[in-house]
């Protein structure tokens, strides 16, 4: 058992399956006043292309925070199929520690169907029903960062809870959809333990019950932040990312990159920022390793092939500062 890590990433993996439905097929349309990809109903759709890869938040966290060096473990229940052994030998050869990786028998792995059209994406997630099993023996790290679970969450969130509680861990949480649209109520003793909180505006809003929150942020912030994180942390896509800590807010652009696809953007970032926050950098040095590694990402197919190495680190900290990336007070 590996008892020196820094940071164990606890919540869910998956198999992605991309397809890129061919944009000249008037087959496929976007309907983009109505916010709508249409494919007629019982029809063959042609794909142009289609690629495979492990995702999933708590993977990608895992795999995020190892490559930048980071003593990084997954606490992660597969199922007994083939899916779930090509997540865990993935995980294995990014030297991701797997002493808390479990397979549970009789049960399929997590798979996500990523439809890419007109430069978005639409996620069609299934997450195998599961009791989900906290490990009886949990060492204490210094960081857990907790992401999403499937429906079946909020007990295993309470063992969380209580073992962060019982060992002083940093928490920091990203919850998935599911958990957001179950409301306050089931994730208020998380947020209460929580050193961070990450979220994307939406998620935001939905969490506060806040509405048009653009050029309004330090609202929604404060808003997060009475719900108990020390940091809140709200992301916006091209907009950029903002921060607040109890006093100071933060502000940081994005780099002009050309979206190829923008899965695992948001897991991209929170393992840049707690990354850095792990190694002793400042808040505005982890929003810089959030951006620039969201910024990688997002060229490629997947959440995990752009993630940056330590080794890559110096090259697009200067890429930043050539483009006057700017990370300010507001």
């Amino acid at each position: 058992m590996n008892t020196d890590l820094e940071l164990l990433s606890i919540g869910d993996a998956s198999l992605d399956v991309f397809l890129f439905p061919s944009e000249t097929e008037s087959l496929c349309e976007l309907r983009t006043h109505e916010t709508k990809v249409c494919f007629d109903y019982g029809d063959k759709i042609p794909v142009r292309d289609l690629k495979t890869s492990i995702g999933g938040n708590a993977a990608n966290n895992a795999v995020g925070t190892r490559r930048l060096g980071i003593k990084s473990g997954a606490l992660i229940t597969l199922g007994d199929d083939d899916i779930g052994e090509q997540i865990l030998r993935k995980l294995q050869k990014e030297n991701v520690s797997c002493d808390f990786v479990t397979r549970q028998s009789k049960t399929r792995s997590n798979l996500s169907t990523i439809i890419n059209y007109g430069g978005e994406r639409t996620i069609f997630s299934y997450k195998e029903p599961r009791d989900y099993e906290f490990p009886r023996e949990l060492p204490s790290v210094p960081w857990g960062y907790l992401t999403s679970l499937g429906d079946a969450f909020p007990p295993f969130y309470q063992q969380v809870v209580d073992w962060v509680s019982t060992n002083q861990i940093k928490l920091a949480f990203n919850p998935g959809s599911r958990q957001i649209r179950s409301g306050i109520e089931s994730l208020k003793n998380v947020l209460a333990v929580c050193e961070i909180l990450y979220l994307n505006r939406q998620e935001g809003e939905k969490l506060t019950g806040l509405t048009n929150t653009k050029d309004n942020e330090k609202e929604l912030l404060k808003a997060l932040s009475q719900l108990g994180p020390k940091i809140s942390i709200v992301t916006d896509g091209s907009v950029g990312a903002f921060l607040y800590d109890g006093k100071t807010f933060l502000r940081s652009g994005v780099l002009p990159i050309d979206a190829y696809e923008r899965t695992g953007a948001g897991d991209s970032f929170g393992s840049g920022c707690i990354a850095a926050l792990i190694k002793g950098f400042s808040l505005s040095e982890a929003l810089l390793w959030g951006t620039i590694n969201s910024a990688s990402v997002i060229g490629f197919i997947g959440s995990q092939e752009g993630l940056l190495t330590e080794a890559d680190l110096p090259v697009w900290i200067d890429r930043a500062k050539s483009c006057n990336l700017a990370i300010e007070e507001f």
